[in-house]
């Protein structure tokens, strides 16, 4: 078992259940899925790019991506209904706290002139969106074999009722906020 997900059932679940006053285990907020996406805003109609983003997130996340594709038309964005326009991954499980650890322990301190992440990033349903300029701050990542650096959008999604409530599990867990 993954050491946040022990640290989970073992210590946070008694602790939000007595501060959110909750008289079941499983009414405790959890962490349901992780989402990872990175958009292609240059070379949408390449396919190499497609592929080398989709092999970026791929090694990111540590299992396979999953290419994303335009719903609709978009004339002012020069796009055509199917065109790729990024690549996403959804971790669950055992993937989900072992790339969580990752994100807490690894990925975070290594980003320049970190102060902790931002407390006005979620929203409104217990769901929190952190994003990067650079995929470059995950170890996986070499430098020299990226075309271009591209930004991460990383979502984790709680299983809360309030922002709250979701805030408080993602502290607990270990998510470094801001102070103040």
């Amino acid at each position: 078992m993954n050491r946040l997900k022990a640290k989970y059932f073992k210590e946070i679940v008694p602790a939000l259940k007595q501060e959110l006053k909750l008289t079941h285990d499983l009414a405790v907020p959890r962490l349901t899925k992780i989402v990872l996406n990175i958009g292609i805003k240059d070379g949408a109609g390449d396919k190499g790019v497609v592929k080398k983003v989709a092999e970026t997130l791929s090694l990111i996340a540590g299992q396979k991506a999953v290419t994303t594709r335009a719903r609709r038309a978009e004339a002012a964005f020069k796009i055509r209904l199917n065109d790729p326009i990024g690549a996403m991954a959804t971790l669950r499980g055992e993937r989900m706290y072992d790339f969580l650890d990752k994100l807490i322990s690894i990925v975070l301190p290594r980003v320049r002139d970190f102060q902790g992440v931002a407390r006005t990033s979620f929203d409104g349903r217990g769901n929190y969106s952190l994003g990067f300029a650079e995929q470059v701050v995950f170890h996986e990542v070499d430098y020299d074999t990226i075309d271009s650096v591209r930004g991460l959008q990383v979502t984790l999604v709680t299983s809360a009722a309030s922002d709250q409530s979701a805030q408080r599990l993602l502290e607990l867990l270990g998510l470094p906020f801001q102070h103040g």
